[in-house]
């Protein structure tokens, strides 16, 4: 099966016995904080190493991938960072899934000048107003993912919205655009509530009646993982989605709509990973390697951690180094074959154009999907190349 994902990918790996030596890429994470997404996250990395190791390695060297705990704490991030680098002597550095985790990374890598690729975290800080010339990211930012949200929430035609977020970097940097994208589609727009529980400490009681006192014509919600659960359960208690419209970031990977079971709303407009649903030769191969190997189906973490080895691993290979100034030069305009198709890494900014999907939740026979559901391009959800050059540094 490897074979045959390989030669989707497009021959990218050598196919000679292993060379002297090994490549070493280290990985920092948030494993125990958030393991719904980044225990498949884990599985797409291993099967993407396999396969590649399978093939004869990259530049005729094995392979190794060193993972390590954050303990969803920055400091902590930047400990082990440096012990990667230091004891383990890895040649690069990936991961990374809360967004403040990733900026204290990515300043990290300019401190250290070593090369690190974001997978997950989905702050624009991290290419743009924080960007700097060591690190680049893989993942559908916030800005692109709220873009492709606001033209059919603009559709809603909808004036009083409420807004419900987690109250760290990625919530915030999400509400921002929103609000941002949607007052220049529509003028007369209200924010007429917002709530901001802490990450993991919803009290979505006094949440949900707050939104609901409001009076609300539509909600737009940023929270996730068991704080979306609490969210959606409370709401269905106190009839807070009947007859509103919901738009929602992230709720339609499987990561977070499966554990809502029965409990899933019908309607809410969403990005997501349908993964059953997804039909091209690419992401089919992708599935069948996947489900051989784990017996289960893939998340979206899978998706991301399959395609951020295999963005290194095409970079090395078109550097024929892991030298940081030639990884640099090889990642600006790196276009690759992904499981949800192609992606190119912007010399402009180092954000890569990887896409998501927009559809709306279904609750079918006990269990939440995405219908309805079409991929949308990250190349046409980014701001213009003005804008970016006005919030990003210099390198």
């Amino acid at each position: 099966m490897a074979s045959a994902i390989l030669a989707c990918f497009g021959g990218l790996f050598s196919s000679s016995a292993f060379a002297q030596g090994t490549i070493k890429i280290g990985e920092i994470n948030s494993y125990k904080a958030q393991p719904a997404f980044l225990e498949p996250y884990k599985k797409g990395m291993e099967l993407a190493v396999e396969q590649i190791n399978a093939s004869g390695g990259l530049n005729g060297k094995k392979v190794e991938l060193i993972t390590r705990d954050d303990n969803a704490n920055p400091g902590d991030a930047v400990r082990v960072a440096e012990e990667l680098l230091t004891r383990d002597k890895v040649d690069v550095l990936t991961g990374s899934f809360l967004s403040h985790i990733g900026l204290a990374l990515t300043d990290f890598a300019k401190q250290k000048k070593v090369f690190f690729l974001a997978s997950e975290p989905l702050t624009d800080k991290i290419v743009w107003q924080n960007g700097n010339r060591y690190t680049f990211r893989l993942r559908t930012s916030t800005y692109m993912q709220v873009a492709m949200l606001v033209p059919e929430a603009v559709a809603m035609k909808k004036k009083r919205w409420a807004i419900v977020y987690p109250n760290y970097e990625y919530g915030q940097s999400a509400v921002a655009t929103f609000k941002a994208l949607m007052k220049e589609a529509q003028p007369d727009i209200e924010f007429v509530v917002e709530q901001a529980p802490a990450l993991g400490k919803v009290d979505a009681g006094s949440v949900v009646q707050a939104i609901a006192d409001a009076k609300p014509d539509a909600i737009f919600n940023v929270l996730f993982a068991t704080d979306l659960a609490k969210f959606v359960r409370e709401g269905h208690t106190r009839d807070l989605f009947k007859g509103r419209e919901v738009v929602s970031l992230l709720t339609g990977e499987p990561e977070y709509l499966d554990p809502l079971k029965e409990e899933t709303p019908n309607g809410w407009l969403v990005t997501g990973y349908p993964w059953y649903g997804i039909q091209t030769p690419e992401h089919q191969a992708f599935v069948k390697a996947y489900q051989e190997r784990f017996k289960d189906y893939p998340r979206q973490g899978s998706i991301i951690g399959y395609s951020a080895i295999m963005s290194l691993a095409a970079g090395i290979k078109k550097a024929q180094s892991t030298d940081t100034e030639k990884l640099i030069a090889a990642f600006k305009g790196l276009t690759l074959p992904s499981p949800v198709g192609p992606i190119t890494y912007r010399a402009l900014d180092h954000q890569s154009t990887m896409g998501s999907y927009v559809g709306r939740t279904k609750n079918v026979d006990g269990k939440g999907v995405m219908e309805g559901f079409r991929y949308m391009d990250g190349a046409k959800f980014l701001p213009s190349d003005k804008q970016v050059q006005q919030w990003r540094p210099q390198d």
